[in-house]
């Protein structure tokens, strides 16, 4: 196995490498863009702001609104009844909070740590919720085999699919097979996954969106880059990550992107000032894979709300031309 391309990026001016265009996801109209997000948790400040009728998503609007398909992770129960589960953060959403999010995201993973906050029948509620709102879902469900079922997403001819998984505690979160929970991440069931998304349900490009690592980890652990190979060998075509609340490092693999931890997007219960920045991720695709990706700066404000970065430069890279296979850094202008 070889390393095509490894780099931490640190969120400074540009560094030495070179500076490749904005533009570099525009691609021609074949190809699909796709935009992931990282934990957006709708209780707490931005639930409050929800209510009173603004929209914490306001300040990434246009860049959402541009792109074919929009994904975060979920980080939260959206319900109205349950228990709180016995853990030092609890979170519950307003069912209000989705017609909020469904005018920015298409789909929502909802493989996670918080998803089973308030137990099984307020997760079975939240998946209720979200078919009503006709907001896509992926990474939990009724039962074992629906959680585990990839949500196929079909644009301009492209089949996607999308696979997410769990790996932090607790597992009692986990669906079984006559129970509602999340698609717990077990290798083996994983690598079975990617491949009856191409095999059975003939997808083009695979793309798991992960919740693992240790919280404020800014660099991946060597669990998560030994799985995310184990993916891409299987037939991933990149692979995002989530849940340790900081943006971690970033790679290529097999010549395939890993994106091993996006950061917060919506989030007021943040700890520290690491945690207060994320990334905004899109990846531009077509039938050989992921033809470009750049990442965009998200800073969180005391109230949970992201907002746009335009000094900043964070990571980028594109298939093909003079910079193909090198991962650079880009502007954050957001067009």
């Amino acid at each position: 196995m070889k390393w095509i391309n490894s780099l931490f990026f640190k969120l400074v001016a540009v560094s030495a490498c070179a500076l490749l265009p904005a533009a570099v996801v525009h691609a021609d109209n074949d190809s699909v863009s796709i935009l992931f997000a990282g934990d957006v948790v709708l209780d707490g400040t931005p639930g409050k702001m929800i209510a009173e009728g603004k929209d914490p998503f306001h300040a990434f609007a246009s860049l959402f609104k541009t792109t074919d398909i929009r994904v975060v992770n979920l980080e939260c129960v959206v319900a109205t009844t349950g228990d709180a589960a016995d853990k030092n953060f609890t979170f519950r959403a307003h069912p209000r909070t989705l017609a909020v999010l469904k005018q920015h995201v298409d789909a929502v993973s909802i493989a996670n740590n918080h998803s089973g906050d308030f137990g099984r029948a307020a997760f079975q509620e939240m998946l209720g919720l979200l078919d009503q709102q006709q907001l896509l879902r992926f990474g939990g469900g009724s039962n074992l085999r629906e959680a585990h079922t990839p949500l196929i997403i079909e644009k301009k001819g492209l089949r996607i699919a999308l696979l997410g998984y769990n790996e932090f505690m607790p597992r009692s979160f986990e669906a079984e097979a006559q129970a509602a929970g999340v698609a717990w991440s077990e290798d083996e069931q994983v690598i079975a996954d990617i491949r009856q998304a191409r095999q059975h349900y003939h997808a083009d490009l695979v793309i798991p969106f992960m919740h693992w690592g240790w919280e404020n980890d800014k660099v991946s652990v060597p669990r998560q880059r030994q799985l995310a190979r184990k993916m891409i060998d299987a037939g991933a075509d990149a692979v995002i990550g989530g849940h340790p609340h900081v943006i971690q490092d970033v790679e290529h693999y097999q010549g395939k992107p890993i994106i091993y931890s996006l950061g917060n997007f919506v989030m007021d219960e943040l700890d520290n000032e690491p945690q207060t920045r994320g990334w905004v991720l899109r990846l531009q695709l077509d039938k050989k894979g992921v033809l470009a990706w750049n990442t965009r700066l998200a800073k969180i404000d005391d109230n949970g709300v992201p907002h746009p970065v335009p000094t900043a430069s964070t990571a980028c890279w594109k298939r093909e031309g003079a910079d193909a296979g090198k991962i650079g850094s880009c502007s954050n202008a957001i067009d």
